[in-house]
């Protein structure tokens, strides 16, 4: 079967099948997810779970910063908001076989960006292109990780969400078949970097790969001096995305511990406290 880039007009069944693809992955994967809690019949309590899954869903919706100190170790510090879909679970008085199914559900976000990954390395049209992209992604949700969250109260597949989008609207902006308009790149970089602002709020270790994030707009179609200009809007994006997706958080941290990202590097703001400043 011809594909679109061999220059091929698409008929009206290939283009409803296009239309369709990205539903039919989502219906098959939410079926997938679900069958896990489904098939177990219980959601699995790991040590996080018990230690500050829970507690910092209860911390999202009523800080407690005035009755608490490191009731969940470290771990009570941490940005606290995704967690709040486990503990509205947990005190509603669901099932664990009924919050298994929810949260896997809420897991499902994570497919488009991965299915549009695919599609841009498997641009082609046909039956064989679509069952090449459904295998490319269910081969990247089959390793321990993502099959892990599916049984589990970890949120590790929703905090990359938001990387994961970023990626794939990075990737769409660089291996289009046609040139792309350079303003649409630049709205790109922009909402790419604010999106892996917010994944870096959600998970810190975020951070070394936002770091590098912004350089794959080097790989885009324009002159270097446009390139360096997508690279250092979306770098400013990621900064800004963190500042505003964190900043309340923060805030709150600074005014406890005068520290935003208690409690880690605490000994440097001890410095600050003290009022002596860095030491040689």
């Amino acid at each position: 079967m011809t594909s679109h880039a061999k220059g091929a007009k698409p008929t009206e069944a290939m283009r409803l099948l296009e239309r369709l693809e990205l539903p039919f992955v989502l219906i098959v994967f939410w079926l997938i997810f679900i069958s896990v809690p489904l098939y177990l019949g219980h959601l699995g309590l790991s040590w996080d779970a018990l230690n500050h899954h829970i507690y910092l869903g209860w911390v999202a919706e009523s800080p407690r910063f005035d009755k608490d100190y490191a009731a969940a170790s470290n771990q009570a510090y941490q940005y606290p908001y995704l967690y709040w879909p486990v503990y509205k679970l947990a005190i509603s008085g669901f099932s664990g076989q009924a919050a298994g199914v929810v949260l896997a559900t809420l897991h499902l976000i994570t497919v488009p960006p991965v299915w549009m990954v695919a599609k841009v390395l498997i641009p082609a049209q046909g039956i064989h292109a679509v069952a090449m992209r459904v295998a490319a992604v269910l081969l990247a949700f089959m390793s321990a990780v993502p099959l892990k969250m599916l049984e589990s109260t970890g949120n590790d597949l929703l905090a990359a969400a938001p990387f994961l989008w970023a990626v794939a609207l990075a990737f769409q902006a660089i291996a289009q078949p046609a040139p792309v308009p350079h303003s649409r790149i630049t709205r790109t970089a922009v909402i790419a970097g604010l999106l892996v602002g917010l994944a870096v709020s959600f998970k810190f270790s975020h951070g070394p790969l936002a770091v590098l994030f912004p350089l794959l707009f080097v790989f885009c179609d324009g002159p270097w001096r446009a390139r360096l200009r997508w690279v250092t809007l979306s770098a400013f994006a990621v900064a800004l995305g963190f500042v505003i997706t964190y900043g309340y958080w923060g805030y709150l941290l600074w005014l406890q511990f005068e520290n935003p990202i208690y409690p880690f590097y605490d000994g440097y703001f001890q410095l600050w406290r003290n009022g002596s400043g860095l030491q040689p």
